[in-house]
């Protein structure tokens, strides 16, 4: 029986609220994660996450593989040293990275043979190899090694690579049976089968046979449409073992994650809401705003003041818009800061509902502004 790191606090439906023990402190749930692809969270100070109250951030194991390479990083520490973040890191396996490199990869049962995207270099991972990637790495969560498939495949292309996801699995999970403290870190399982609702159930079910101490749904947010979304996490997330936390892969828009919450989904990670924020487009209560309009350009007003008291300064949206007008790199800053204050909001505030028992009218409230 896998060591127990998750307890449920609160319900309403299948939505929950929980708290996900881990080896650097305990994060509260329904909980976004922000992505730190290569050991950083772009334009954010570790200590601005902090404030902002994240306790748990995301890093990419392919990129920090390949630069500055994992020797570097377990000579200084492990990613927590490395980076100067004190609290946890969960690192994905690289077979997303993997499977947006289509023209440069080759799968394998051994594992997986790509050509670097930096120097052209040739590499394998495989799913022993990614263990031992991410014990050095000293990440709290880890994931195992996966085969995502886009929308629109043929259901036996799409049961090839659930099969392959399961036979990978089960030799991760050997591999990190042979690991000797003082390593703490926890082995996620990840719920493939494209958007076939039969093989979702059915690797979910294999998995639970695993006994992760979590589960993953992966394959989503890769072109499928929101009904087709909706539906995967209908049929995926019931079969899930309902005590054990599941977090649902690359998703960060507020229609996206309330579907999830509401499916009983404890976390998410996406990069989306701070490269939107690089680029000027600021989440809000009142929806999305691009800050560089001109009708910004003497306003007064913060971007929203209902998410005030999470963390941090709020500048007026005349300030804000000048510094993008004037190529400062200020205004990338603070506007990726707003974007992750918007989304620790969102799930704080999705939280409060589940406990209050009020989650249904918070999502329609949020999808009068976010229609999916």
């Amino acid at each position: 029986m896998s060591e127990s790191i998750f307890s449920i606090t609160a319900a309403d439906g299948a939505a929950r609220t929980g708290l996900l023990h881990l080896p650097h402190g305990t994060v509260e749930t329904p909980a976004f994660m922000p992505v730190g692809t290569a050991g950083t969270v772009k334009a954010m100070r570790p200590e601005a996450l902090h404030r902002l109250g994240f306790r748990l951030i995301l890093g990419n194991t392919y990129h920090l593989f390949l630069r500055p390479g994992v020797e570097t990083i377990a000579a200084l520490g492990g990613l927590h040293g490395f980076s100067s973040w004190r609290h946890n890191i969960l690192t994905d396996s690289g077979g997303y990275q993997v499977f947006s490199l289509a023209p440069f990869r080759k799968i394998s049962e051994e594992g997986v043979l790509f050509q670097s995207h930096i120097d052209g270099s040739r590499h394998t991972l495989t799913p022993e190899s990614v263990v031992d990637i991410q014990v050095a790495l000293n990440s709290d969560i880890q994931m195992v090694l996966d085969v995502c498939t886009g929308a629109g495949i043929e259901r036996r292309e799409a049961e090839e690579a659930l099969d392959l996801t399961q036979r990978w699995a089960e030799r991760a999970v050997r591999r990190r049976s042979k690991i000797n403290e003082p390593y703490r870190g926890h082995l996620f399982g990840i719920v493939q089968g494209n958007f076939f609702p039969d093989l979702r159930r059915r690797a979910a079910e294999d998995l639970a046979a695993l006994d992760f101490p979590g589960y993953a749904i992966g394959g989503l947010s890769v072109g499928e449409t929101f009904k087709q979304y909706e539906a995967t996490l209908t049929a995926t997330a019931p079969a899930l073992p309902e005590e054990k936390p599941r977090y649902v892969m690359g998703i960060g828009t507020p229609e996206y994650i309330l579907a999830a919450i509401e499916n009983g989904i404890d976390m998410f990670d996406c990069v989306f809401p701070t490269r939107a924020g690089r680029t000027g487009t600021l989440f809000t209560t009142r929806g999305r705003i691009n800050i560089k309009n001109a009708r910004f350009a003497r306003d007064p007003e913060p971007p929203d003041p209902e998410i005030a008291s999470f963390g941090g300064t709020q500048f007026s949206m005349a300030y804000l818009r000048h510094l993008f007008q004037s190529g400062e790199i200020l205004g990338s800053i603070l506007a990726t800061e707003h974007n992750l204050r918007f989304m620790k909001w969102l799930v704080d505030s999705a939280g409060s509902a589940i406990r209050d028992g009020s989650f249904s009218r918070f999502k329609r409230r949020i999808l009068e502004v976010y229609p999916p």
